[in-house]
């Protein structure tokens, strides 16, 4: 594992095609040479060009790393050429508008005029210089990271070999944004209250003085209610049809099998989850087991490997590294690498802004959101400790202009947003706020999002940012209707097909008492197990979530929660009694489950 994790970067079999781009970046680097000398480090379009030959230089280790997608091997010359202009292009563009780059500019502008970049060596001093500033693992990340957000920006709508229309689903999300704006607009008026206001001094001052300990506030929202719950959601899902699906005659009654969205099979999630299905030694499993080196235990051994993995700082091999589980210790700054949330002087700047605004602005949504941190966090054993922390980051969440256009913009779902006049203001342009400023408004247990970030992250900020980063990663894909291949239709189906596929016997049980399967798991699915797994349990699960990129691991873990618990489900005949057998999962261990699940025939 030791040689796979740190031979990410060193792989001496390169595909042919790495070696052509890795020489591709070469030539780029030296016409960047050219411009730099000619006309001083401070020429912009230099420094994207650097960007530019670093990512095609990462092309060509990925290349040879992920052999599944062999780089551009069935393109003619020209089009390769065109393919890897139009990336590199949208790179460094797109490299402009991400948060460390005004930092990153200004480093490699230094360098770049600095002695120890040579002009009779120009290709060797520059990386040798870049490797002894760090540079080198920040420009890796930053691909990374970029690279990632392509991913989770493209609409990836895997539907069947008819590729058929699933744009009813797009529909479905829009007609359910306005029924909650609908809902908002009905309790304002219900209650007199408007969406935004100024908030009064004496507010201001209060909410100021008592920022660490908001508990503390008599906040009166007894007449608050939430928007909606994850049953009504569901309820929203089930109501979704396609209109051109016709059922075939022999076809499973499944309550999403209209839906053509392709999922795996449990096959393929053992291909997908290779170090769980063959067996390897995970954390969470057992920690004492003897390690593999000179190590007290299997504990040992990772925490150490963890801490070479921080060292190296690159984020592809902290990834690499969770899909074994994470030492607590380490977890938090894994967490932040993986998602590019590491703290900047900028993001500190930033959060005070939300503050800034959180007392300056008084929004309907507060209300709603001081009522769910009550009804969920504040109510738990396990975070009620964490409730004034919980105010903070959901109210500064709500602020966040910057989670706006990742959730409105995805291309799978709807986008639609509410725009709110400040109360007593003209209706201009300076005095209309997108409401909330995050385009989220929040529903019953949307604090569970956040609630486990508390255990890794003593400082409020850091704690905010790797939060909002796995929020925008994928929560919000869990309360969306869309086509998406990680969204929560497409897992409430890959659920069903897995259920029905390998549990047979339950399935029919269910169907006999008239139980939809999916509405004992929804709850699960729709909160990514938060508020429902032990605190150091749920974090395992979500070290495979953020290890293997994908929310695949969810339905699977709920579909081997009902095969665990068969035996007991198969002898309770009503909704009620069934929810009774699953209501305590505080005995589960989620690593071992997964792996017995992946493991047998």
């Amino acid at each position: 594992m030791r040689d796979r994790i740190f031979g990410y970067y060193n792989n001496k079999t390169r595909a042919k095609t790495a070696v052509s781009t890795f020489e591709c970046a070469w030539r780029v680097l030296r016409s960047v040479y050219k411009s730099l000398f000619t006309y001083g480090a401070g020429v912009a379009s230099c420094f994207l060009d650097i960007f530019r030959a670093l990512y095609l230089i990462v092309l060509a280790h990925k290349s040879a790393q992920f052999k599944k997608k062999k780089l551009l091997t069935i393109m003619d010359a020209k089009d390769k050429k065109s393919e890897l202009h139009k990336t590199a292009k949208k790179l460094t563009e797109d490299i402009q508008n991400m948060a460390n780059y005004k930092n990153l500019y200004n480093e490699i502008q230094r360098l770049v005029a600095s002695s120890a970049v040579k002009k009779e060596d120009f290709k060797n001093t520059l990386f040798e210089a870049l490797k002894n500033e760090g540079l080198e693992t920040e420009l890796r990340n930053t691909v990374f990271h970029w690279s990632r957000s392509q991913r989770l920006s493209e609409s990836k709508e895997n539907v069947n070999e008819y590729q058929t229309d699933l744009s009813y689903l797009k529909k479905a999300q829009i007609q359910w944004e306005r029924r909650i704006q609908k809902s908002l607009n009905s309790m304002c008026n219900e209650l007199n209250v408007p969406l935004a206001r100024i908030r009064p001094n004496a507010d201001r001052e209060e909410l100021s003085e008592k920022w660490n300990e908001l508990s503390t506030c008599d906040f009166d929202i007894s007449q608050y209610r939430p928007l909606y719950a994850p049953k009504d959601f569901l309820e929203v899902l089930f109501s979704v049809r396609d209109p051109a699906f016709k059922k075939q005659p022999n076809e499973p009654n499944w309550e999403f099998s209209h839906i053509q969205i392709r999922v795996k099979t449990l096959a393929q999630l053992r291909e997908t989850y290779k170090e769980l299905s063959q067996g390897v030694a995970l954390l969470g499993v057992n920690g004492n087991i003897p390690s593999a080196g000179n190590y007290p235990n299997l504990e040992a051994e990772r925490t150490h490997l963890g801490e070479k993995v921080l060292i190296s700082n690159h984020a592809p091999i902290a990834q690499e590294f969770l899909k074994r589980g994470a030492p607590r210790a380490l977890r938090g700054k894994l967490w932040s690498l993986v998602l590019g949330s590491i703290i900047r002087e900028s993001d500190v700047e930033y959060y005070e802004e939300l503050k800034g605004m959180v007392l300056q602005y008084d929004i309907m949504v507060d209300k709603l959101i001081i009522k769910d941190v009550q009804l969920t966090a504040s109510n738990d054993d396990q975070y009620f400790v964490f409730e004034d922390v919980l105010y903070k980051t959901m109210l500064s969440f709500s602020r966040d202009s910057e989670v706006l256009a990742p959730v409105t913009m995805d291309k799978s779902a709807g986008g639609q947003v509410i725009h709110a006049v400040l109360q007593g203001k003209s209706a201009t342009l300076e005095n209309t706020l997108v409401f909330p400023p995050s385009g989220v408004i929040p529903f019953h247990g949307f604090t569970m999002y956040a609630t486990p970030f508390c255990y890794l992250y003593d400082d409020p900020c850091a704690m905010y940012f790797t939060f909002r980063a796995f929020y925008l990663r994928y929560w919000f894909r869990l309360h969306t209707v869309s086509s998406h291949e990680q969204g929560i239709v497409a897992l409430c189906l890959l659920f069903e097909r897995l259920l029905q596929c390998h549990e047979p016997q339950l399935w029919a049980h269910f169907r006999n008492l008239h139980i939809q399967p999916i509405k004992i798991v929804f709850k699960w699915l729709m909160r990514g197990f938060s508020g429902h797994l032990p605190p150091e349990q749920l974090l395992y699960l979500w070290d495979l979530v953020l290890g293997y990129d994908s929310l695949e691991i969810i339905p699977l873990l709920a579909v081997t929660i009902l095969s665990f618990r068969k035996e007991n489900l198969m002898q309770v005949k009503t909704l009620h009694n069934v929810e009774a057998v699953l209501a305590d999962l505080s005995s589960l261990k989620v690593m071992p489950l997964l792996q017995l699940s992946l493991l047998k025939d």
